[in-house]
């Protein structure tokens, strides 16, 4: 039997940012737009989306991502300003972005992106915006340009600060409730 664990790297947020992040949410939440929104004690910031990992593959990927950001020294984020992916004119992603702390999130995504490529995992192709995730727009509809515009609104907001110590692999279950995520692995920063 061939058993497979949803698995994704990521950072996780302070309690701050977190709080900040559902404050956000409640002021843009109130259009017509259909958007899913994450749940508070979901949000991180994923450095890579792997899928399904064969639970024998697990190890030798935790061990990877440990050896990978190992020598990096801890850094300070600021999660700051709210936008969209693609774009205004068509929200697909609607996030919070990272100010302060965002060359060395690019940093550590590159490091983690180098060691699983190694293990055969794909490369992303798109380049990495770090970025916090706060809710998925589900189609066109009147209430889209509505959400645009107050996340034009908040393209300054201040999000809150974060030390960034350790990154996680973390499993991802599905339910009808949403996704659990559960932390396989915590790898530290050690550099200096």
């Amino acid at each position: 039997m061939n058993r497979t664990v949803r698995t994704f790297v990521a950072v996780e947020i302070s309690p701050e940012i977190r709080a900040r992040a559902a404050q956000l949410i409640s002021r843009l939440n109130p259009t017509a737009a259909k958007v899913r929104w994450v749940e508070p004690h979901n949000m991180h910031l994923t450095l890579k989306f792997l899928g399904d990992v064969d639970l024998l593959e697990l190890p030798e990927l935790c061990q990877a991502v440990s050896d990978a950001v190992a020598d990096l020294p801890p850094f300070e984020i600021e999660a700051r300003g709210a936008g969209v992916f693609p774009d205004l004119r068509n929200p697909r992603t609607v996030w919070l972005g990272i100010g302060r702390g965002a060359d060395e999130m690019i940093e550590l995504h590159a490091a983690v992106e180098r060691a699983l490529t190694g293990l055969g995992f794909r490369r992303e192709q798109r380049r990495f915006r770090p970025h916090l995730t706060l809710g998925r727009v589900r189609g066109a509809g009147p209430g889209n340009q509505e959400l645009a515009e107050r996340v034009a609104e908040h393209a300054d907001f201040a999000g809150g600060v974060a030390s960034v110590e350790a990154i996680v692999v973390f499993s991802s279950e599905l339910g009808r409730d949403g996704p659990t995520h559960e932390a396989l692995a915590t790898a530290a920063l050690n550099g200096r």
